[in-house]
């Protein structure tokens, strides 16, 4: 169970990252509404909460 919740961690804190470093590229591709900056913005927050959780699966199971 510990080994599942180890990488299950780690792939979100590997997508948290892919969305905060690029966001901008995602939104480009993906979405088409006019304001990009708020879609920006909120991929970036995703990202940030996906990375935030997957640290603390990694800092409470190794």
């Amino acid at each position: 169970m510990d080994l599942i919740l180890v990488l299950v961690g780690a792939i979100l804190i590997a997508i948290g990252i892919i969305l905060v470093y690029d966001a901008r590229i995602i939104t480009k591709k993906f979405f088409g509404f006019g304001d990009q900056n708020e879609a920006t913005l909120g991929l970036k927050m995703f990202g940030f909460i996906f990375t935030v959780i997957g640290g603390m699966l990694l800092l409470f199971y190794l």
